[in-house]
């Protein structure tokens, strides 16, 4: 779920410049090193990105699809690869902090919204969540370790590992960038081509989800990710990285940063396609009710006994890389949020906290989680959208209610969706209902659209007062 371009407070400020005094950073002005530089953090914002939900999503997407392999994959697509990469060019380009973007639907949507989207792929779900699957999917199978005594003792290694990993967030370019994402992408590869070209492809009678409206729910399977927040988050990260490596405030930031996300995102789509072929040529993929079972026996099934410790170790490495990121994202934010504070304190707490929410198992994070993630999806894609619109229209109009209008509205109603969802609000269904595509989850798109062309308008209106 990413994704900030600015690294504040004096402790920071001081670790960087340490940073680059003891390491020469690579000058931009050569080409080789440059680009050099912008492949291996691409493949760290890769990292960062797929994690336990990114693999094991993607070969439910095509065995659940069936014969609408294609729709529906692309709609996964669209949520989990294009908007991520949206979501980090567009604080790339703003040159601004997701707060600071934040901010363009009032202060106190800037902070509670930026802090909502830390806390939620940080320490209350999605770093849990490395710890929880890892275990569950990776040692478990492998060792046949379980009950709460390993899971204790589990997760307590994997997060101090991690804590140990992002302990010089200056160091994580290189850290996952050119250790841990070349073995990742090389298990991976080796498991997709042996699985894909190791069995005819055979898709079944899509599910009921997706016979009627396939890209819509491979969209949400997309949406589970929760890449397009977490894009928003990791900006900081891969901005901190480049500036790390000798790159200057403005455009070579800039464009290096987007440039870096492309291939990611690219990567990440040839991933996800491989993933989601391997669900068409499993055999009775519709019998697995878990991708990460599927994965499994794929492995087994094509490179025999070492089949498990293979998955295992891509599982591993793919939660250990994305854990570090959280952690430095969220403890970068936080200290911008806190000055007084530092890197280390928020990087200890966060892993703590992640700890004490893995022992709790996988299903209740989600169940506490997924409430969260769903209630901010629009009011981020509808902040991503509207960052990535201004530039494009900055010579006739300047967005203040445009902003402010479709984000409140984006508010509102993914509020109300998730409270009558829950139940709290059953009454005000039928009122939401009216929206269009209210039924699939999109009902929130079109009052927003319409809130924020009256907010356009508005501003048009007022550009030269």
């Amino acid at each position: 779920m990413r994704q900030l371009s600015q690294i504040v407070g004096n402790q920071r400020e001081d670790m960087t410049t340490q940073t680059q005094t003891q390491t020469p950073a690579t000058p931009t002005g050569k080409k080789g090193g440059s680009v050099t530089t912008i492949v291996v953090a691409s493949l760290m914002l890769f990292s960062m990105f797929f994690g336990a939900g990114n693999l094991i999503f993607p070969p439910m997407v095509g065995v659940a699809s069936g014969t609408n392999f294609w729709p529906a994959i692309l709609g996964f697509l669209a949520a989990g690869v294009l908007l991520p990469v949206l979501a980090v060019v567009a604080v790339s380009i703003s040159g601004q902090s997701v707060r600071d973007i934040g901010n363009h639907g009032g202060k106190f949507f800037g902070i509670v919204f930026s802090a909502m989207a830390y806390l939620a792929i940080g320490a209350f779900y999605a770093l849990p969540r490395t710890g929880a699957v890892s275990m569950e999917t990776a040692i478990t199978p492998l060792f046949g370790w379980e009950g709460f005594g390993a899971n204790v003792t589990y997760n307590i290694i994997f997060f101090l590992v991690a804590l140990v990993l992002s302990w010089k967030p200056n160091s994580i370019i290189d850290t996952l960038g050119k250790f841990l994402t070349p073995a990742l992408v090389i298990l991976l590869f080796v498991l997709i081509t042996l699985a894909s070209f190791g069995a005819e492809r055979v898709p079944a009678t899509p599910s009921e989800d997706y016979t009627s409206s396939a890209m819509v729910t491979g969209l949400f399977e997309g949406y589970n990710t929760m890449d397009a927040i977490a894009g928003l988050a990791f900006s900081i990260v891969i901005v901190t990285s480049l500036k790390s490596k000798g790159f200057k405030e403005g455009k070579p930031v800039v464009s290096g940063t987007i440039t870096a996300a492309v291939i990611a995102g690219g990567l990440l789509a040839a991933i996800y396609l491989g993933l989601g072929w391997i669900g068409q040529t499993i055999p009775n993929g519709q019998s697995y009710e878990s991708g990460a079972t599927l994965l499994a026996d794929a492995a087994n099934s094509t490179m025999g006994d070492i089949g498990q410790a293979v998955f295992s170790a891509i599982v591993i490495l793919a939660c250990m890389t994305t854990a570090v990121g959280l952690i430095v994202a969220t403890s970068e934010f936080f200290v911008q949020l806190v000055p007084k504070t530092t890197y280390h304190f928020w990087a200890v707490l966060f892993t703590l906290l992640s700890i004490a929410f893995a022992f709790q198992g996988l299903e209740t994070v989600l169940a506490i989680a997924v409430p969260f993630i769903t209630f901010l999806y629009p009011p981020a894609i509808t902040l991503i959208a509207l960052t990535l619109l201004q530039p494009m229209v900055k010579n006739a109009v300047r967005f203040r209610w445009a902003f402010l209008l479709a984000l409140w509205t984006s508010v509102i109603w993914s509020a109300l969706s998730v409270l009558a969802g829950q139940g709290w609000l059953a009454g005000i269904q039928q009122l939401l209902d009216i929206s269009p595509g209210q039924a699939v989850g999109l009902g929130w798109f079109a009052p927003t659209a319409i809130a924020a062309l009256i907010g356009m308008g508005i501003d048009f209106a007022q550009r030269n007062k």
